[in-house]
């Protein structure tokens, strides 16, 4: 299998947290998004980059980058697609013969080292090779996508990410507990109730 890069997207500036930075709540004795990196590190896959955006610097300044990539982007109130888009383009400049990008989100920690094997496993038995994530009727991310897809995903824009892809396309879809950190409230209720 040609080489696998994992995209953590995290530049969001977390406007549903209140005062809080998302990334850097506290999750399983470590944060939320480094929680995220090191489940990323014990997939199979053969890189990992971590995109950031709002709050690079105090986010930056807690990570160590060992044994990963921290890239900026800058434009990230654009929207998730641009930093799918600038993820790509990075790997595409920096990664030779990396045919396959699998992009994770770090706000969803119920989905780990585990699910992001199971779609590249996917992924080898696709003829479309694209697997996702199931969202009842829908597929989201994570998803990992093949080279055939890169022009598409450096070419988003909007807050939509790659959606649209997935939902034109007949991807292998994996089950998962997609549960995401998305407000102050829900992250309280989960972190009283797994007494983290």
């Amino acid at each position: 299998m040609k080489k696998v890069a994992l995209v953590i997207l995290a530049a969001g500036n977390s406007s549903r947290m209140e005062n809080d930075i998302k990334q850097l709540l506290p999750w399983n004795k470590t944060t939320l998004l480094e929680h995220t990196i090191k489940e990323a590190l014990s997939s199979e896959a053969d890189a990992v980059f971590v995109v950031l955006g709002a709050n690079y610097e105090k986010i930056n300044s807690k990570l160590n980058e060992e044994n990963y990539s921290i890239i900026n982007n800058r434009n990230w109130s654009i929207g998730l697609g641009s930093s799918i888009a600038f993820a790509v383009n990075h790997i595409n400049k920096t990664i030779e013969k990396c045919e396959v990008v699998l992009i994770v989100l770090a706000d969803q920690p119920f989905l780990g080292m585990e699910h992001y094997n199971s779609l590249i496993e996917a992924y080898k038995k696709s003829s479309e090779k694209l697997a996702a994530t199931e969202y009842g009727t829908k597929k989201g991310v994570p998803a990992i996508f093949g080279k055939k897809y890169f022009d598409k995903l450096t070419n988003l824009e909007e807050d939509f990410g790659a959606k649209h892809i997935l939902a034109t396309v007949n991807a292998s879809v994996i089950k998962g507990n997609t549960t995401d950190v998305d407000t102050i409230e829900v992250y309280n209720d989960l972190f009283r109730n797994l007494k983290l």
